[in-house]
């Protein structure tokens, strides 16, 4: 059936019915409308997204990856790879990871929980079983695996908090250990770890907002040739930032444009922390000047800052920064979603005024 035709014999089938069954009518097509627009649950991440954290010689020999993550985090692309949290004093959480045997023979895997902290710009993963707070308060269900090749195998993450627990962010890691001889007439043992970071925040009431500032950004060039954009954050919201982003270059020598180019991964920043991070070029960039724009995001936050920048010549020395403006980025997934159905549902409900106005009549 054509669509003009369908509309036409749905529009007599509402008119059809008493005052209450079309405005019931008309507030069900509302609410359908609202559901079709909210973002899907966001699926487990893929084991190549989002890299975790690594150590030693098991790097590509065995991997691990979170499977679950809050209903309302489903947009947050951190709470698809890091246990990221906000708990009340009492409060109790599961969390399951997979791991994997990506190597070509059997294996034993051990898991545990290990302190880790943010400081000076980097998430610092504590030496060895190095427990803290929040490893006191988590407790795995497996501690120790025999995979074959290939073989997976799912461990269940339980994080209690004590009722008495004080408030603030607390960091921690999820290991995944392996161990094997360097040699057979040796007895030292080549470790190597993969995890799953936590950041889990305690407190009572709604969980404290995330957000941060692009303070300033410097153009230089690196020993090696390299143009590279510095920019200072500042993390002035209450929870724990990845920062992550691209930078674009236009309006270059003839018209010349680049990008984008990634921003050096590795920067996390504690609630007040301020660090530097760093978009590094290519050393055939010419020195500009060049219109850039910076975008640098953590979770659902995204600030973008414009300028216009001149390399220097000299490696190891600092270029020209101008008419720096930083703005805020766009809105997350999930708020536009919902502005949209909000906007959906006022115009279906305005529908619905003067239907009932000509059943009225009609009376």
């Amino acid at each position: 059936m054509p669509d003009g035709t369908r509309g036409a014999s749905a529009a007599r089938r509402i008119a059809a019915l008493t005052p209450r069954r079309s405005l019931a009518l008309l507030l069900a097509l509302a609410f359908t409308q609202t559901a079709a627009v909210m973002p899907a649950s966001a699926g487990p991440p893929r084991a190549g997204v989002a890299p975790s954290p690594h150590d030693g010689a098991v790097h590509r020999t065995i991997g691990i990856r979170l499977l679950d993550a809050p209903e309302n985090r489903r947009d947050d692309p951190r709470a698809q790879a890091y246990i990221v949290d906000h708990l009340a004093p009492g409060s109790t959480i599961e969390r399951r990871v997979e791991v994997v045997n990506d190597s070509p023979a059997p294996m034993h895997i051990d898991l545990y929980a290990a302190a880790a902290s943010i400081a000076k710009g980097r998430f610092t993963f504590a030496p060895g079983r190095t427990p803290d707070e929040l490893t006191g308060w988590t407790s795995l269900d497996r501690t120790g695996l025999d995979l074959e090749p290939s073989e997976t195998a799912r461990v269940r993450t339980t994080i209690r908090v004590p009722k008495e627990a004080s408030e603030g962010e607390r960091y921690g890691v999820v290991w995944a250990q392996t161990g094997t001889s360097a040699s057979g007439s040796h007895t030292v043992r080549m470790l190597g770890r993969v995890g799953v970071r936590m950041y889990i925040d305690v407190g009572p009431g709604g969980e404290p907002r995330s957000d941060f500032t692009i303070d300033r950004i410097r153009s230089t060039r690196a020993g090696d040739g390299r143009a590279e954009v510095h920019a200072r954050v500042h993390n002035t919201g209450g929870r724990a930032l990845d920062i992550s982003g691209a930078l674009s270059l236009r309006d270059g020598p003839g018209g010349l444009r680049a990008g984008p180019f990634a921003v050096r991964t590795g920067t996390s920043l504690a609630p007040g922390d301020t660090a530097e991070t760093v978009v590094p070029l290519d050393a055939r960039l010419p020195d500009g000047p060049w219109s850039v724009a910076l975008s640098l995001r953590s979770g659902l936050v995204e600030r973008t800052t414009r300028a216009k920048v001149t390399f220097p010549e000299a490696p190891e020395t600092a270029g020209e920064v101008v008419a720096a403006t930083t703005q805020q980025g766009r809105l997350p997934g999930q708020v536009r979603s919902l502005a949209i159905a909000a906007l959906s549902v006022l115009v279906l409900a305005a529908l619905c005024l003067p239907v009932a106005r000509y059943f009225r009549r009609r009376r």
